[in-house]
């Protein structure tokens, strides 16, 4: 959620924030602002609305011209969207940006009332930047020092100090920030693709380690005020993989990128035709050990830890519990020392699941981090971690993130299966080699765009939508549906099936599509009945099926075909026309298919 950019060199301050922060659109934003130094004083621009509505502002009015600043894209949490409200936030002193909550932001403000501050937005952002004002005696260290000690939740800041400047000072609790390093320029940012065009090479700053930020120099000091020594990182991927490369918009590139993605990830992993995983600190020793699975997630995650459950419990015979992150914590689950909570996120920083992490470690489990962000909060917290290699994933709506996350947990399970000895070693190596081959089957699978497209056109004018299937696609159907309703704001839901005539079968009428995943041969006549139930009800029916799969006459309008692969693999091709039903769904309808409204990438907030 939200994004900050800062920059100190001999750039044109503005141009350089303004094209960092489109990089960060992605995250997810309502408002955007910027403030620079111009002539030792610090001027603010800031717009409810999207970068480009505040590039009009500052075209009609007054465009800052500089060489150090900072910007901000901002998610609302506290005040409604409005240019009040947008950051940056300060007076003439100091000036900041926020990402995060502070939690005892109310209490603060009754103390900062008290001292004489008036407050013009209903941010609990404006309490920081008064606060450090309060605390500002000339030494800005020892200022951040003081007011990070009073302060409560999560927060990355970008903060201003008139007489510096030359500088941005920088810290960070909970949410994510990293310092840029360049020749004769450096930057603060939230994510790696808003440096990329600048440089590769970043540091990562850890909770409440402040950073003070020249063009030539950067000073990383402890809560104590200390120097720290940074290790310097740098990004794998460069600029063009962060950029459309041709295509319309980010969500089709990456569906397209799946088949990469899936082969880099899986590739590493897989020594002799079976899963490896021992680079990530998983062995044959601790997998044996383990009694019980937690996987939590959020969103898109928590669906591919669904298709892990099904997988894991099927090969490896192990009780597998999935849990959304946000509810985990608060049923005050059972966990021992004998379990392996896994955390799937794509950012590594989800608040839920990072809180989850913690609360696991508190008890005593093993904690597996799959995550895509290296040197993210969740990936550095937990005991092991097995890195996807999807690469940058721009569009809030998630495809390529998803499908790695499936291979990881197919290897996984295959991985426990054969420790657990539930499967022999032949068998490990047949279903490892299946997923070898899916990268050349989802290659294949791609191929179906045009009747997906075609599906599409006969869903856009739809109120609501259903999304059926049984067992895996079952699980699969979720992510179909959130796909939909994320990207297109049509209403669909997923039901298991065989729930239907529990209630939902009344909701069934002509103006209802229904879409019906069926790859699961144990459970495809089952899946028939139901398709023929919602048919005799006047529902238009899409079916998602194998090559082989013979469908009864008239019981689908449309048909998507897939190729053949190992049954339990299933879902890593079937997820793809899923997808692209929903992107031209969403394209038809006119939607920004990229940057749905209300939704960010990151949700490093509760």
């Amino acid at each position: 959620m939200c994004g900050i950019v800062g920059y100190v060199g001999e750039k044109n301050c503005t141009d350089v924030l303004i094209d960092g922060l489109s990089k960060l659109e992605y995250r997810g934003y309502d408002s955007a602002g910027i403030a620079v130094f111009e002539k030792n004083r610090i001027v603010v621009e800031k717009s409810k609305g999207r970068l480009a509505d505040l590039n009009e502002k500052m075209t009609q009015g007054h465009k800052p011209v500089g060489h150090c600043g900072i910007g901000h894209t901002r998610w609302a949490t506290h005040g409604e969207p409005s240019d009040i409200n947008s950051h940056p936030h300060g007076n003439k002193r100091i000036t900041i940006v926020h990402n995060g909550i502070i939690e005892n932001y109310q209490e603060l403000k009754k103390f900062l009332d008290r001292q004489g501050y008036k407050f013009e937005s209903e941010t609990d952002t404006e309490t920081i930047a008064k606060l450090l004002d309060y605390y500002y005696e000339g030494d800005p260290v020892k200022t951040i020092i003081n007011v990070i000690q009073e302060i409560q939740g999560s927060y990355a800041l970008g903060i201003l100090f008139r007489d510096f400047p030359d500088r941005i000072f920088a810290v960070r609790k909970e949410s994510p920030l990293i310092i840029g390093a360049g020749e004769g320029e450096n930057f603060i940012a939230s994510d790696v693709p808003a440096i990329l065009k600048y440089t590769r090479h970043y540091y990562l700053l850890e909770p409440e380690e402040i950073a003070e930020i020249t063009a030539d120099q950067v000073i990383v000091r402890d809560v104590h005020g200390q120097p720290l020594e940074k290790e310097l990182q740098t990004a794998t991927w460069d600029i063009d993989a962060a950029e459309k490369g041709g295509y319309e918009h980010f969500m089709r590139k990456e569906i397209y990128e799946q088949p990469t993605a899936v082969k880099t990830t899986i590739t590493p992993r897989i020594t002799d035709d079976m899963p490896d995983l021992k680079e990530c600190g998983i062995n044959s020793e601790m997998l044996k050990g383990i009694r019980r699975l937690f996987v939590v997630a959020c969103g898109t995650a928590m669906h591919a830890g669904m298709v892990g459950k099904y997988v894991i419990e099927k090969l490896a015979r192990v009780e597998v519990t999935v849990d959304i992150a946000s509810e985990f914590r608060y049923r005050d689950p059972l966990i021992s020392e004998r379990d392996l909570v896994v955390l799937i996120t794509q950012s590594g920083e989800t608040a839920d699941t990072l809180a989850a992490l913690r609360l696991a470690s508190q008890r005593g489990a093993k904690t597996l981090a799959v995550v895509n962000v290296k040197g993210s909060s969740i990936a550095r917290e937990a005991d092991m971690v097995i890195y996807t290699h999807a690469g940058p994933e721009i569009s809030v709506a998630s495809t390529k993130a998803y499908s790695v996350q499936l291979a990881v947990m197919y290897l996984l399970a295959f991985s426990l299966a054969y420790e657990k000895g539930a499967i022999t070693k032949e068998r490990c190596q047949e279903l490892t080699e299946a997923l070898k081959q899916i990268p050349e089957q989802i290659e294949e699978t791609l191929k179906q765009e045009d009747i997906c497209q075609y599906v599409a056109s006969k869903l856009v004018n739809a109120d609501s939508l259903l999304y059926i299937g049984r067992g895996l696609d079952y699980a699969l159907s979720m992510e179909g549906s959130l796909k939909l309703k994320e990207i297109s704001y049509i209403h669909s839901e997923s039901y298991a099936a065989g729930e239907l005539k529990h209630g939902t079968i009344s909701l069934i009428t002509e103006q209802m599509p229904v879409i019906s995943v069926i790859t699961q041969t144990a459970l495809q006549e089952k899946t028939i009945s139901n398709m023929k139930e919602v048919k005799a009800r006047g529902a238009k029916v899409t079916a998602i099926c194998r090559q082989s799969l013979d469908l009864p006459k008239d019981i689908a309008d449309y048909v998507v075909k897939l190729p053949e692969t190992e049954e339990l693999l299933m879902p890593m091709v079937a997820v793809v026309p899923l997808q692209m039903i929903a992107y031209y769904t969403a394209v038809l309808r006119g939607c920004d298919v990229d940057k749905p409204r209300n939704l960010a990438k990151s949700v490093t907030v509760e």
